[in-house]
Formats: structure tokens, C-alpha cells, sequence
């Protein structure tokens, strides 16, 4: 189906699973375990976490949308990174931003580091950092655009030339703008990862995660890891994420149509200090934003003027905006990434990539742009 639009391969890859009754959508296969026609020969499954007809058609479907070989379906994002970090083993050295998501931080500088992997958090805004941060024990190329929660563009294809140079695995996690709106195979990425339960799925109602590949080698290494270690999404979960992606297309645009509209009040706003978001003309990395994304995404953030108390005032006043951790989601968020999503990382960490007492982090939903703008204009207008 790869001649078909992009959204069409939403609705249909993966999903022709039933041959008996002719289901249009893919059943769910509850099953622990599938019984054999004898002892050399099974229906293609025989574990369900080793293998499962309804994640494996989640898995065809994601391979297919971001162009890949190969897909393993995780339990949670979280999980599709510590299968990626597998890749590698203890005393090889991965290279990766200072301003990424606080939770793959924490498992970098954490429990991963006590494991005797090493890494370096540099500023991949600027590719000579990382041809510097280069020594001869780096193994791989961590890439996080946009950044979260910041928005800072990495140049894709600048990173992966670096990897070609010296023999680097290079990965992306492509959560923040989906399929839909970047590609990092085309960039030549060599493993995209993403957490599933953002915009793939879209309805705040699952925690996923998927790992895709492009070489034959990092697939049969991740099928492996997935299941050696038990890190398998549950089929209900699987479907819960294909049906999700079917409406990826739409609710991509519709949350890129109120983002925009939203990032605009918030720029000329006098309550607020500064917006980060791709989409605005000012944004440093607007041009790199139109040569490798489709789009400018629905996830921005901004600094209020002020600190604490004014931002706390202005999250609390909101009507239509959750205050709650996660994105990606049809309902539109804000959260406070001080105490919230990055609070794993050290005081310094933050500051060092940018995050102050001021920001907050919005993801918008699909809500119609004028209500969302005159709720957060409200908000703001309140301190």
C-alpha cells in the first residue's frame, strides 16, 4: 500500500487480521498462549509475549507510516527506550541533548550510567558540540526534536551525518510530532522510538511504546530484547493504539490549527515573557522546522512574566486546559514542568537546558482554536 496517501495507510495497514468472519476491524486476541498443529508447526504465534495477531498488526501499521523494516509494540514509552538502549552495552558512549524529556534523562543519568554506560547532554542545536562530545568509545546518536519541553529543533540529517562519520547508531523519538509530520528514516535515522500513548493513540486511554527499525540487524536485536525481557504491549493495548492511529491525519491538523492560533495570543500577550513554538516566524529554528517536519506540531510552551506564583496562578485559572502530565492527547493540557514532567532532573539540568520557574508546557487538543485562545487569554489576563 505504499502508493496510497498517507492517511488512507492509517486506516488500512495491519488491520485485515480475520479470515474466518471478515471483521473490517482487527479483533483482539486475548489469548496467553496458541495451541500447535504439532510438535514443528504453529499458525504463525504461539506466546503472546513473544508474538500476538493484534500487536502484530499495530506493528505492521506503524512500520508502514514511518517507512521502516521492522516494529516492536512496547508496554510504555518508557520501555521502547530501555529496549533501544539494548543496542548498546555497558562502557559504550551515547551522545544526547541537554534539554530532552525529563524521564529519558533520568533513565540516561540514572539507572542506565550505574550500569556503566556513559553519556554526554550537549546542545544538539549546535552540530560542532556534538562532533566534539565524540570519543572513540561513542556507540550511538540520542535525538529528541522537538525537544521537550522547550522545542529546540535538532538538524536530523546534520546528526546522522555525524553517525556516518564514525560508525554510529543514530535514534530518534518522534513522539512529539508523530509520523504524520516528520519521518526520520529520510533523514537516515537508523531507529525511531516512540511512546505510543501520545498522538499514535490520541485519547489519553493507554501507555504504549514502539521501537522501528531500518536494518535487519537492530530489528532482530530489538525482537529479541522485547522478548527476553517481557516488554510486549498487552493486545488490548495494541488495539487500543491501531484504532487511535486510524484518526491520526485529522486530529494532527486540528491540533496544529489551534496550536498556531493559540502560539500567536500567547506571542503578543503582555503576560507573557516568551513563546516556544516551531510555527512562529521568530522561532530560531522555524526554517529548520519547514525543511524536515510536515508541520509545526500541537506541543509548545511558554515563560510567563514572573515566576512561580504567576505561573501556578495562571495554570489554575484555566477552564478548558487539564492540569496533567502526558500529551498527544484529543483533550488539551498544560503542566509545569518544574515540579511535573521534569522534575527528575536536577535543579542544575534544568537550567542548563532552559527550563524555569516561569514555563509552562501546553499541549493542545482538538477543541475549537477561538475557545481555547479566550480561555487561556483569560488566564493570563488574570495576574
Amino acid at each position: 500500500m505504499s502508493d496510497l496517501h498517507f492517511e488512507t495507510r492509517c486506516v488500512h495497514d495491519g488491520v485485515n487480521k480475520d479470515s474466518t468472519f471478515n471483521s473490517c476491524i482487527t479483533p483482539i486476541y486475548p489469548s496467553s498462549t496458541f495451541y500447535w498443529d504439532d510438535l514443528k508447526t504453529h499458525r504463525g504465534f504461539d506466546y503472546t509475549r513473544s508474538g500476538n495477531p493484534t500487536r502484530k498488526a499495530l506493528e505492521e501499521n506503524l512500520t508502514a507510516l514511518e517507512g521502516g523494516l521492522d516494529c516492536r509494540a512496547t508496554s510504555t514509552g518508557m520501555s521502547a527506550i530501555v529496549t533501544a538502549m539494548h543496542l548498546f552495552k555497558p562502557g559504550d558512549h551515547i551522545i544526547t541533548g541537554h534539554d530532552i524529556y525529563g524521564g529519558t534523562y533520568r533513565l540516561f543519568s540514572d539507572i542506565f550510567t550505574s550500569q556503566g554506560y556513559q553519556f554526554s547532554f550537549v546542545d544538539m542545536g549546535n552540530p560542532q558540540d556534538v562532533r566534539d562530545a565524540v570519543t572513540p568509545q561513542t556507540k550511538g546518536i540520542w535525538i529528541e526534536t522537538p525537544s521537550n519541553p522547550l522545542l529546540n529543533l535538532v538538524d536530523i540529517a546534520a546528526m546522522t551525518e555525524i553517525a556516518r562519520q564514525h560508525n554510529l547508531v543514530s535514534l530518534a523519538d518522534n513522539t512529539f510530532l508523530s509520523p504524520y509530520l516528520q519521518r526520520p528514516f529520510e533523514f537516515g535515522v537508523d531507529v525511531v522510538v516512540h511512546s505510543t500513548t501520545k498522538y499514535l493513540n490520541g485519547h489519553s486511554d493507554v501507555v504504549g511504546g514502539a521501537i522501528i527499525t531500518r536494518q535487519q540487524e537492530h530489528a532482530e536485536r530489538v525482537s529479541y530484547i522485547v522478548n527476553a525481557m517481557g516488554l510486549g504491549c498487552s493486545p488490548f493495548d495494541a488495539w487500543l493504539v491501531l484504532r487511535g492511529v486510524k484518526t491520526l491525519g485529522p486530529r494532527m491538523e486540528a491540533h496544529q490549527k489551534g496550536a498556531m492560533a493559540l502560539a500567536r495570543m500567547l506571542d503578543s500577550h503582555p503576560a507573557v515573557n516568551r513563546v516556544y513554538y516551531p510555527g512562529l516566524e521568530t522561532h530560531p529554528d522555524h526554517e529548520l522546522a519547514k525543511r524536515q517536519q510536515r508541520g509545526f506540531g500541537a506541543m509548545l510552551s511558554f515563560d510567563v512574566k514572573g515566576g512561580h506564583a504567576e505561573a501556578e496562578r495562571v495554570m489554575t485559572s484555566l477552564k478548558l486546559f487539564q492540569l496533567a502530565e502526558s500529551l498527544g492527547g484529543v483533550e488539551s493540557l498544560v503542566e509545569y514542568p518544574e515540579t511535573m514532567s521534569h522534575a527528575s532532573m536536577t535543579l542544575e539540568a534544568r537550567r542548563n537546558a532552559g527550563i524555569s520557574e516561569r514555563t509552562v508546557r501546553v499541549s493542545v487538543g482538538i477543541e475549537h482554536p477561538e475557545d481555547l485562545v479566550a480561555d487561556m487569554r483569560s488566564a493570563l489576563d488574570s495576574i
